[in-house]
């Protein structure tokens, strides 16, 4: 097997502190989250080390319960470990409040989920703007950074539409713009293809690859293989802990919609970009 292609070892017996020499974007060390059901304790995430580099792009997958939520929700700052450390862009966040948490999320944070979750009432250039609102930005600037975000996205022409006005691949774009326009550390994205149709799903992991070429850091939790084909590192859960985590040769996006698309049952072989 390539060096490239080898496993990468989760290793547990890492120093705890970082020195600040290659210094991973994202690090966890020993993650444990354990919820109360009734009577019953859940183990969510157990023991869990693993690093994410700046410019990595990771396809998190996993059967139902296998831990993959859990963790996406923990380096995401919306939930906290029962136990173990964790360290976002050098700080160690594990063991931060609520408000902190929350600061962390704006400033470094960029989200996207499966539904969206615009605002109706508002046009994309007002969705997008939502992140700088919170972080105290002012209006001018915020137009135009929000504008910006989504000429990105390739919708400069959409910024006045309604969410209703667009169809679901342009509403997960203008999602991917307001996840983009505070310039986070490391983009999160749940799911992010589960309500779209095939070529739309394509598309989406076309910008995704595109802005990981940009240098953005991107970790997508997915249950489906071929868009997981698209990351170029693979990391399985099963029972709350990491089963695997590979790098793996990325199959390109751009050339599989050059292809006529073909029928579910018969889907056509991605064509790969080389491992970096």
């Amino acid at each position: 097997m390539p060096a490239d292609r080898a496993p990468m070892r989760v290793r547990a017996d890492r120093a705890s502190a970082f020195d600040g020499v290659g210094m991973p974007l994202i690090r966890t060390e020993k993650l444990t989250r354990l919820y109360r059901l009734g009577d019953e304790t859940v183990t969510a995430l157990l023991d869990v080390t693993l690093s994410i580099e700046a410019g990595d792009f990771a396809a998190v997958m996993g059967p139902s319960g296998s831990g993959k939520s859990t963790f996406m929700n923990v380096v995401g700052c919306l939930d906290r470990p029962t136990s173990g450390r964790f360290w976002l862009d050098g700080e160690e966040v594990s063991a931060l409040g609520p408000d902190a948490l929350a600061a962390i999320r704006n400033r470094k944070i960029g989200f996207v989920f499966q539904q969206f979750n615009l605002l109706d009432r508002l046009d994309a250039l007002s969705n997008v703007e939502l992140p700088l609102i919170y972080a105290g930005v002012e209006r001018g600037l915020r137009r135009e950074r929000a504008a910006a975000a989504l000429r990105r996205v390739g919708l400069a022409d959409r910024i006045r539409h309604l969410p209703t006005q667009l169809s679901g691949g342009q509403q997960q774009r203008v999602a991917i713009a307001r996840a983009l326009v505070n310039q986070p550390k490391v983009l999160l994205a749940d799911e992010p293809t589960g309500a779209l149709d095939s070529r739309t799903s394509l598309e989406l992991m076309g910008l995704l690859q595109a802005l990981n070429r940009e240098g953005a850091t991107i970790v997508i939790v997915t249950h489906e293989p071929d868009i997981a084909a698209y990351a170029s590192r693979l990391i399985r859960f099963l029972d709350g802990r990491v089963l695997s985590d590979t790098r793996q040769e990325a199959a390109d996006a751009r050339k599989a919609l050059q292809k006529p698309m073909q029928p579910p049952s018969t889907p056509a072989a991605p064509e790969r970009i080389p491992a970096e």
